[in-house]
């Protein structure tokens, strides 16, 4: 069968119809199968999905299909996938960073074996799902990266959520999120603080410093007291984006460790966040 053109390039966006009518297939899902074409369409869309998608350097860790419970790699397009380096599939990547806007990234192919870790379900029920390693093919002299501004607003959407979360929903997330945060824009590192870590650390704290232990200097545009987050151990030498490397400090400490970040604070903020059980 002859590869499936489309007429795309990297970055060029459609909506949900257009999408559908260009590959033949489903209206809505993340994996929706085109068999017509002989190709599997990834949606990755962070204003809808429960899933927990990211770039991990020039990797894309996708979540498989699966709604409720533990996940099967033998269900549907999960198997699909997993069988694409022999089954002759071809893989197209989608992501949203505007609602309703698909953007497309390219193809792509496994970059190594699934695995699994630990997300919630729509029931907010911790569960096994499989998540797929995947690398763009270079099959076009077109290179795109999404703007900062685009960026922006998918990291302020989250962080929206992340306020409205229950205390119970929120503390699942932050306990169980991913751990690695680099990536690369336009050959930058980048790190990436996942939000559910930065207001549960947030929440923790209720309104104190975790360094000076004084109350927050002021009240931001939401009328809560305004602390910022700091990894103990920073991201750029290594620290992991955890609740126990968070915690919330007002702005005139977080200036102090990042100026000089000394043993004494260090030993007790690790103090602090490591008894993160302790709400």
């Amino acid at each position: 069968m002859m590869e499936y053109f489309h007429g795309l390039n990297p970055g060029d966006t459609v909506n949900n119809k257009g999408l559908m009518n260009l590959f033949d297939c489903g209206i809505s899902g993340g994996m929706r199968r085109a068999k017509k074409n002989n190709a599997l369409v990834l949606v990755s869309d962070s204003f809808k999905s429960t899933y927990e998608d990211r770039w991990i350097g020039d990797i894309f860790h996708y979540t498989g299909m699966g709604l409720v419970g533990d996940q099967s790699l033998n269900y549907m397009q999960n198997k699909t996938l997993n069988e694409s380096g022999k089954n002759g599939v071809l893989i197209f990547l989608f992501e949203v960073f505007k609602e309703g806007v698909y953007t497309y990234r390219g193809r792509v192919e496994l970059a190594g074996k699934p695995y699994m870790e630990d997300q919630l379900d729509t029931n907010k029920d911790l569960r096994k799902v499989w998540v797929f390693p995947l690398r763009l093919i270079a099959d076009s002299d077109i290179v795109y990266q999404p703007s900062i501004e685009l960026l922006s607003e998918v990291t302020e959407h989250q962080e929206k959520r992340a306020r409205r979360m229950p205390l119970e929903e929120l503390s699942k997330r932050a306990m169980h999120a991913r751990k690695s945060t680099t990536t690369k824009e336009n050959r930058v590192n980048v790190f990436y603080r996942d939000p559910y870590v930065s207001e549960f650390a947030k929440r923790r704290a209720n309104g104190r410093c975790q360094l000076c232990e004084q109350a927050a200097p002021f009240l931001n545009k939401n009328k809560e007291p305004y602390l910022e987050t700091h990894h103990i151990k920073w991201l750029a030498k290594g620290g992991e984006d955890t609740v126990e490397n968070t915690v919330a400090l007002c702005p005139n400490c977080h200036r102090k460790m990042h100026v000089l970040d000394l043993h004494s604070d260090v030993q007790k903020l690790l103090k602090i966040a490591g008894g993160w059980l302790v709400i």
